[in-house]
Parts: C-alpha cells; sequence; structure tokens
C-alpha cells in the first residue's frame, strides 16, 4: 500500500495556510497565531511534505500560492468557516445557560418541590441563577398578572385568559393527624368521622385550601362543615399545630414526607375520598421566555419526585 500523507495534515497546518495568506508575511501570520516564526515555517514545511507538493512561492513583496497551494488553500478556507460557525454556536449555547430567573412560588413548590429540583439544575447549569419568594397562590397569580412577577409556581389552575398555565407535577392532600392521636393507629375513618374533628388549614387564597374547599362541595352534602380551630400562613405552621395537638389537618403529601417517615405525624385514609390537584407553572402571554427560563421550565417539567 502506497504512502498516504494526507492523513498526516493537522488542524494547525491549515490554519497556519490561511493566515499566512491573509496576512502574506511569515511574521505577522506568526504574531496572529501565537507562534514564533521558525515555528509557523515547520507547520508549512510539514503540510507541504504531508500533500508531497511544493504550496508557496516566497517574493520580495510577499508570498504566491502554488496549483496544489491554492486547491489545499480552499479547504483550510472551509475548515477555518467551520470552526468559527462551531465557536460561534458553542457561545450562543453557553449564553443561553447564563442568567438569573425570580420565581414567585406558592408554599409546597417553594418550600418542598423546588429546592430539590434547584440541587440537581444548579450542579448542571451553574451560571444560571434561581431565587424563589414565597406567597401563597392566589398572591402568585396576582403578581405575574401585574408583571411583578414573570415566572410563578401555584397550586391550582388560574382562569384567567391572560394566563399561559402548564401543569408540571402531581400533588395529593392526604389527611393527617398527630402521631400522638387517638386515631393514630387506624387503617382508615369515614367522611362522618371529620364532622366534629378540630380542624386546622390554610389561609384563604391558600390553593390547598381552595382545592380541598371545592373537593368538599362536590363531593359532600351542603350541609358538611368542617371545625375549624384555626387558619395558618404555612404548611410549616399546619404540621406543628399538628404535632402540637391542635387539630388535624388535609395536608399536602410532599409537605410531610419528613413527619410520616418520624412517625410525628400519621396519614390516615378517608373511605371513598381521593383529593388530588396540579401544581402549574405559570407566566403571561406576553411574556417570551428567554432561553434560560426555558432550560428551567423543562428542567422541571421532567423532574422526577419522591
Amino acid at each position: 500500500m502506497s504512502y498516504d500523507g494526507f492523513k498526516n495534515i493537522t488542524l494547525q497546518q491549515l490554519e497556519a495556510l490561511f493566515h499566512l495568506v491573509a496576512e502574506r508575511s511569515f511574521s505577522r501570520a506568526a504574531k496572529k497565531m501565537f507562534l514564533t516564526q521558525p515555528s509557523l515555517t515547520k507547520h508549512i514545511k510539514n503540510l507541504e511534505d504531508a500533500v508531497g507538493a511544493k504550496l508557496i512561492n516566497r517574493q520580495n513583496r510577499g508570498i504566491t500560492l502554488t496549483l496544489q497551494g491554492r486547491l489545499i488553500y480552499e479547504y483550510a478556507q472551509k475548515i477555518a468557516g467551520l470552526r468559527e460557525g462551531v465557536k460561534e454556536k458553542i457561545l450562543k449555547s453557553m449564553e443561553k445557560e447564563s442568567g438569573t430567573i425570580d420565581i414567585i412560588a406558592s408554599t409546597i413548590p417553594a418550600n418542598y418541590i423546588l429546592p430539590g429540583i434547584l440541587g440537581d439544575f444548579n450542579r448542571n447549569y451553574p451560571k444560571i441563577k434561581v431565587y424563589i419568594k414565597t406567597v401563597n397562590s392566589e398572591e402568585a397569580l396576582d403578581m405575574v398578572i401585574n408583571r411583578h412577577a414573570e415566572i410563578g409556581f401555584i397550586g391550582k389552575k388560574p382562569l384567567s385568559r391572560k394566563i399561559n398555565a402548564e401543569p408540571v407535577w402531581k400533588d395529593r392532600l392526604v389527611f393527617a393527624v398527630s402521631g400522638t392521636h387517638r386515631w393514630s393507629g387506624k387503617s382508615s375513618i369515614t367522611a362522618k368521622d371529620l364532622i366534629e374533628e378540630p380542624f386546622v388549614t390554610r389561609e384563604k387564597g391558600s390553593g390547598t385550601r381552595e382545592i380541598l374547599e371545592n373537593y368538599l362541595k362536590e363531593n359532600t352534602g351542603t350541609d358538611f362543615r368542617l371545625n375549624i380551630v384555626a387558619e395558618l400562613g404555612s404548611s410549616e405552621a399546619i404540621k406543628e399545630a399538628m404535632i402540637a395537638g391542635l387539630g388535624v389537618s388535609f395536608i399536602s403529601i410532599h409537605a410531610i414526607r419528613r413527619e410520616l417517615e418520624q412517625k410525628l405525624l400519621v396519614e390516615i385514609p378517608v373511605s371513598g375520598w381521593v383529593v388530588e390537584r396540579n401544581f402549574y407553572v405559570i407566566y403571561t402571554k406576553q411574556h417570551k421566555l428567554m432561553p434560560h427560563q426555558e432550560i428551567f421550565l423543562d428542567y422541571c417539567k421532567t423532574a422526577l419526585l419522591d
């Protein structure tokens, strides 16, 4: 088999020829490539050896290309163009992976879902910084509609036509009692058992509160009322109140995983009841998502929740 010197052609040799033609001077071409002039000369010599032909003619006023030199130069130009194209695309992709995202979120996403997602997200996209402010679902929706926030996560589907709303995660509201409650050993209870039991609930405007009230309206009689003894402003407060024995509650499964494991709280099924909902990402229809925002939202949609 005959020797194929073309296999020995390197990108740096072609780059040397490209800059030599552009600068028409060995010294200027060497400076362009941050090389010494002897190093550049060696690259041209090695390229000529690989091709097996003389590529340039030195003249008093610079250099000219031989026929073979012109052929090689055409490909050197194309390769240089491809390299610049790759460079531009890479830099643009890196720009997409940087920026800040200000998020308004209701308590369950803000406290129990997003922090876990952000840990992995930050390791994959360290230049995208995410800041979260916590309010209830109604307040989050108002802030997005009034453009005080660009992106929100809430626990109920918004009715406003100004809003894009996409479901991102599932949730289940479970009936829970403290580990010392008289029902803690029960396998299930009935809806009638709930009527006289003291309840602690979220405040009005909370997605959790609204989902529960809507479920009760649709699945119980009009005279069914919970015995609410306290309205509290966060799921953390609800949990502490239950553990202290103030009352029982319906609460997001995401909020009490740790307390269930520690036996501080106990989930008890209510016969025939399944209270489920979606969490939604929201933004106005006039808001065009930035590339780094799209990256984050795509990441959220594909995140696997425990």
